[in-house]
């Protein structure tokens, strides 16, 4: 006769335990690609956690080669020049662009347009 213990949780429940993404957010955007109908609970757990390693590693790897060390902080600069030197995260650069004022984009985009005029 086997017993059920209380204390210890279920499989399901201890997987959950190791995930901090919300898994009904990392579903509406797996279910808003057109190529997907239905969505399997394991395929669902190991994106959400797959997810979250790419996102602790791209933290960590700027952290690491980031301004703010000393502080212990992470900025928005510290990510984009991530994307931008290292080669796993050059996909990114997109995505997380170099911040420039808009008075240096305009200077770039007359020149640009200077440049343009001249052919």
């Amino acid at each position: 006769m086997s017993q059920t213990n209380p204390d210890k949780d279920s499989p399901a429940s201890e997987a959950k335990k190791t995930i901090s993404l919300p898994t009904s957010r990392v579903r509406l955007i797996m279910k808003s690609s057109p190529d997907v109908s239905s969505i399997n609970q394991d395929a669902l757990f190991l994106t959400t956690k797959a997810t979250e390693l790419f996102v602790e590693h791209l933290a960590l790897t700027s952290f690491t080669n980031g301004s703010g060390r000393e502080a212990n902080t992470l900025d928005y600069s510290d990510l984009a020049k991530t994307a931008e030197e290292t080669d796993i995260f050059h996909f990114l650069t997109d995505i997380l662009p170099k911040k420039i004022l808009a008075r240096d984009y305009l200077d770039s985009l007359e020149q640009l347009q200077d440049e343009d005029a001249d052919f």
